[in-house]
């Protein structure tokens, strides 16, 4: 293993020590302040928790542009039904398997954390005379995965640098000139709740009916997988079990599923009180079912479980932000049946998946749509719906079949600001540069690359004009999902890739 590679390694899983949950950096951005200011680097914060680097340019550079190494320092958490890791206080674990490192049936956060260490080692091995570089300003954001709101909230002055590298990217070999756009929507539908004391009610069980081992991923780089939904699935056991038994024999209780807006969903769960003397035609319906989702998904998800049980008649759930939280106190109502019906209609109505393929590049996805997560709360169901796009339209028109779905269920809708496309420079100086470093460091070119996902290049590009960027990274598989591998050969390549691009720049 390279030398760099493994200290890159190092400091990764020093920073996987820290945890770093969307909205909640401030522990990683006051332990990149102090490690900068330790080796005598001048370091800045915004109110936001941005922070800013600069190492001086190395003798021989100081006429050199600046170069600025960009990443964001939140994380994915995502985690396997069984794991018992919390985020917000456990140490993300690093199991090297192979070439490959990988979490402890936890997302590992090499999405975008391999980007804070690459930009540590280079500044770090420059101020020790190991490699010569220009100034580097290196630019770490928060609150990427929920909203890109760091990069929104840069102010214009925060850096100088106008030659980006963002280390936010998941193929090595691969330069990303362009991305899509986005926005997100929240859907409140009202919820009806009606007296139903399941003690009293003897004629009446509870059960839970679970969608599992689904294989999820980032909702932008695996949307056109043709991945399962688990809340579309959820929806839909819960349509053939009403046709099977008759609707009136199951009253819903609590429905659920999905994580953060940017990742697939792969687990939902829904219960609900069961007509006792059709237990056994449930169980019968159900199997059913289960076959036709597993033959259906053979290929994207094969671990795909649909389990059904039944469980304690005391139950009911409490949300806050992503956790679900149980309490053991009576259950003494259910949904209406008006409101299952506007639930489960709203869920199979709102769109999921590829909406459009990209007529000017091939293989790649225009515009699309991640029907991300629904809640149970006290008086209403929130469900967030998270579109993409390249072309400005086409995400107003995806945004546009989403609300008029939701008003069609009697839900209110609300979007966000979103973020904007970065549109290809194909011309760019310092594209031309890479392309040219890549083919005479690994003797082939690098492949140039538009992508389904949102990147921070696109609000930073809308913010300070004229800047040059290009999206680069080490081989990441199945970011946002807890089946998140970093390929560690692939990090030594983009280690000599960048030694040899800062010293392209050399000016005497």
């Amino acid at each position: 293993m390279h030398p760099k590679t493994q200290q890159i390694l190092e400091v990764f899983e020093e920073i996987n020590k820290i945890p770093r949950l969307s909205k909640h950096e401030e522990e990683i951005s006051l332990w990149l302040q102090e490690w900068g200011r330790s080796r005598g680097f001048e370091v800045k914060a915004d109110s936001l928790n941005n922070v800013l680097i600069k190492a001086p340019a190395t003798s021989g550079y100081e006429n050199s542009p600046t170069l600025v190494l960009q990443g964001h320092m939140d994380m994915v958490c995502e985690k396997f039904k069984d794991s018992k890791h919390d985020f917000s206080r456990d140490p993300v674990k690093c199991i090297c398997d192979g070439n490959w490192m990988r979490g402890d049936g936890t997302s590992i956060g090499a999405d975008n954390g391999i980007a804070l260490a690459v930009g540590m080692v280079l500044a770090d091995a420059g101020q020790k005379g190991e490699i010569g570089h220009p100034p580097l300003e290196l630019l770490f954001t928060v609150d990427e995965e929920t909203g890109l709101t760091g990069a929104q909230g840069l102010e214009v002055g925060f850096f100088e640098g106008k030659l980006l590298l963002n280390l936010d990217s998941e193929d090595e070999g691969v330069f990303v000139v362009g991305c899509a756009g986005g926005q997100n929507s929240l859907i409140t539908l009202p919820v009806e709740w009606e007296l139903f004391d399941c003690e009293k009610e003897s004629l009446f069980r509870f059960f839970r009916l679970s969608v599992e081992g689904l294989e999820g991923g980032h909702s932008g780089v695996e949307i056109d997988k043709q991945r399962a939904n688990g809340i579309q699935l959820i929806s839909l056991a819960l349509v053939g079990l009403k046709e099977k038994i008759g609707a009136e024999n199951i009253r819903l209780v609590l429905l659920t599923g999905g994580s953060v807006h940017n990742a697939i969903p792969n687990t939902a769960e829904a219960f609900f009180a069961l007509q006792s003397e059709k237990i056994d035609k449930a169980k019968e319906a159900v199997s059913v079912i289960r076959k036709a989702f597993q033959a259906e998904y053979a290929k994207t998800d094969p671990g795909l479980v649909l389990d059904f049980k039944e469980v304690d008649i005391k139950i009911a759930f409490e949300t806050a932000g992503d956790e679900i939280t149980r309490k053991e106190v009576p259950c003494i109502r259910v949904f209406s049946s008006g409101t299952e019906e506007r639930l489960i209609r709203l869920l199979l109505g709102l769109p999921h998946g590829v909406y459009r393929m990209s007529d000017t590049i091939p293989g790649l996805v225009e515009t699309s749509n991640n029907l991300a997560t629904v809640r149970t709360k006290e008086n209403e169901i929130m469900i967030i719906s998270s579109q993409r796009s390249s072309i400005t339209l086409k995400l107003a028109e995806i945004t546009g079949k989403v609300e008029a779905v939701a008003k069609l269920a009697g839900a209110r809708i609300e979007h966000d600001s979103g973020y904007p496309a970065w549109e290809p420079d194909l011309k760019s100086g310092l594209l031309l540069k890479c392309r040219q470093v890549y083919n005479e460091t690994f003797g082939k070119e690098a492949e140039i690359k538009v992508v389904h996902a949102g990147l921070e290049c696109g609000i930073i590009g809308s913010v300070y004009e004229g800047m040059e960027m290009i999206s680069l990274g080490p081989t990441i598989k199945d970011p946002h999902c807890p089946a998140e591998r970093i390929f560690i050969p692939s990090i030594e390549k983009i280690w000599i890739f960048l030694e040899n691009l800062l010293k392209s720049y050399r000016c005497s």
